[in-house]
């Protein structure tokens, strides 16, 4: 009878053991660190993977991440300088460097977000409202935030974090304004696209006007040349019948005579002559005298 409870409470024992050892030894891989606590008191910080051991049920172990962490806010309105709304969508990576501060001030990683983004959103304010909208949409963007990023890892060293970078993942206008300047925007773009046209217009008369008057000029001097080429013809011509005139006066009039029945005695042509008419002298004799 007396085996029976002393095995029993051996059982006991060894499972109490293996309790007691399991919750003495834990584990920190590469990509955590940790910190023991004693009844909420400081003992020490782990930082090295491997294993290790603690007094059970009297120290607590805490666990914090090692690896970098991001942070993507949610969009945050601010004001330029030149009172310009815009909406900025800002993400940044940080790290826990000092687990016990970071243990200390904000426990919690979701603790560390909200402080991490109180911090931000405070300095990306004050930095914008130095700058005019247009600066910061354009060239001054990445300035503001490295002075958001150096600032901001000032303040987050009070809760154990180090800030490795902050970058403005989008900038645009809230969605009431959004409307408005799209209509600015088209407005002016019809603008510019009917000056555009007022100016092709303008430069299309120019053109046709230029082209118009060399067009007349050219007219006029080939009309001026057909002129001096026509009378130097009729010149050469005249040259030419008053040469054969002189020569042959009876063959000129014989040939003019034949030029005039050519024009004259047309197809279905009648003419009423006397026989002795002088326009009928080579039908009566042929001969040349």
């Amino acid at each position: 009878m007396t085996g029976g409870p002393k095995k029993a409470a051996l059982i006991i024992v060894l499972i109490v053991a293996v309790v007691v050892g399991m919750n003495a030894s834990f584990t920190v891989d590469e990509t955590q660190q940790a910190i023991i606590t004693q009844f909420g008191r400081y003992i020490r910080s782990i930082q090295e993977p491997g294993l290790y051991f603690r007094i059970p049920f009297v120290q607590t172990l805490h666990v914090f991440e090692k690896r970098v962490l991001t942070q993507d806010a949610t969009a945050v309105e601010y004001i330029t300088l030149d009172k310009k709304r815009v909406l900025v969508d800002h993400v940044s990576r940080w790290i826990i460097e000092d687990p016990l501060e970071f243990y200390t001030s904000v426990r919690t990683e979701a603790a560390a977000l909200a402080r991490l983004d109180d911090v931000l959103v405070a300095r990306l304010r004050e930095e914008i409202a130095k700058h005019n909208f247009i600066g910061f949409i354009r060239e001054e963007r990445e300035a503001i935030v490295a002075t958001v990023a150096k600032e901001a890892h000032e303040q987050a060293k009070r809760f154990g974090i180090r800030v490795i970078d902050v970058r403005i993942k989008r900038a645009d206008l809230p969605r009431e304004v959004q409307a408005s300047v799209y209509a600015r925007m088209e407005a002016e773009r019809q603008r510019i696209a009917m000056r555009y046209r007022a100016e092709g217009e303008q430069r299309s008369q120019e053109i046709r006007a230029e082209t118009d008057k060399e067009r007349e000029i050219i007219l006029a001097r080939a009309y001026q040349e057909q002129m001096v080429l026509t009378g130097e013809g009729d010149a050469r011509a005249t040259d030419i019948y008053a040469s054969s005139f002189e020569k042959d006066p009876e063959f000129y009039a014989f040939l003019r005579r034949l030029e005039t029945y050519e024009k004259v005695f047309e197809e279905k042509t009648t003419i009423l002559l006397d026989t002795e008419a002088e326009l009928l002298k080579y039908f009566a004799s042929p001969k040349i005298h």
